[in-house]
């Protein structure tokens, strides 16, 4: 299984330092038109999807799901340029599983904010006691910047540990004095990214997203990951465990592929632990 993708020392290092790693191009132009394509036209994550709401009652449409298969999605999420990558950057060094994914809508003019807040925040009540061996890895499926929402992060911040955390609308926020701090010690960054840039963020990052006021929409996908030795001991799926096999990465353009299947372990709202 070829692959030439590996980060740098000097990329690892970057991460551990800020907290987050910006890979540009880490897709290819006709990977990034596939992937758009799918997502708009998949009647699965049209039915899937659901809406939470900012304070100010602006809604953010995401689908949610746990198991990745062999459909668009699925092939990046398991393909073993994100694997290896994901691998060199969470402590410890047990198999990589997928925890869950999401495809985030922020929809122009209407996409709300997210508010402050560390994912850890959200997965300590699921029980996963060792936040260094969890990240995500967001993947721009359009551009991301300021002017339609994009992601801020304080930078240096997952080395102030777990953030005790309350609801702020129907999202889970951190504590406001503690984000305030933050923001007084360490450099606030918006992270811009173009279509097909992945963003590697660590589990105790403090980040957050302002609502999308402009004419173009932003999507992007979610992917959660975790080592298999980080066994939570109050959440009811068992992808967190389960090691990843890796697909080439040639998959994702080159085997038959189409939109997620209802199969996938979606999450509906109404039975919403992970986001809590």
């Amino acid at each position: 299984m070829m692959s030439t993708f590996q980060l740098s020392a000097t990329q690892v290092q970057a991460y551990h330092k800020s907290g987050y790693l910006i890979v540009p191009s880490f897709l290819s132009a006709p990977e990034v038109t596939k992937l758009y394509n799918i997502a708009v036209g998949d009647d699965a994550m049209l039915k899937h999807s659901f809406d939470l709401n900012d304070q100010t009652g602006k809604k953010t449409k995401l689908a949610l799901w746990y198991k990745p298969g062999n459909d668009a999605y699925g092939l990046l999420t398991k393909s073993k340029r994100m694997i290896d990558a994901v691998h060199q950057l969470l402590d410890g060094d047990a198999p990589v599983c997928h925890f869950h994914s999401k495809l985030m809508q922020k929809e122009p003019r209407v996409g709300g904010a997210w508010e402050w807040h560390q994912d850890y925040g959200y997965w300590y009540k699921n029980e996963f006691l060792l936040p260094g061996q969890m990240l995500s890895v967001m993947i721009a499926i359009t551009d991301a910047n300021i002017a339609n929402g994009c992601l801020q992060v304080i930078e240096g911040s997952h080395k102030m540990g777990r953030i005790e955390h309350g609801f702020a609308g129907e999202q889970v926020g951190a504590a406001q004095h503690y984000v305030d701090l933050a923001l007084k010690t360490m450099p606030l960054v918006h992270v811009e990214l173009k279509a097909g840039d992945a963003l590697f963020f660590h589990s105790n990052i403090l980040h957050r997203s302002e609502a999308n006021l402009s004419d173009t929409a932003r999507w992007s996908l979610i992917s959660v990951y975790n080592r298999s030795s980080n066994v939570p001991y109050n959440e009811p799926s068992n992808s967190s465990t389960v090691p990843i096999e890796p697909v080439p990465d040639e998959a994702l353009l080159q085997w038959e592929t189409s939109g997620l299947g209802d199969n996938a372990g979606f999450l509906e709202k109404e039975k919403d632990e992970a986001l809590k």
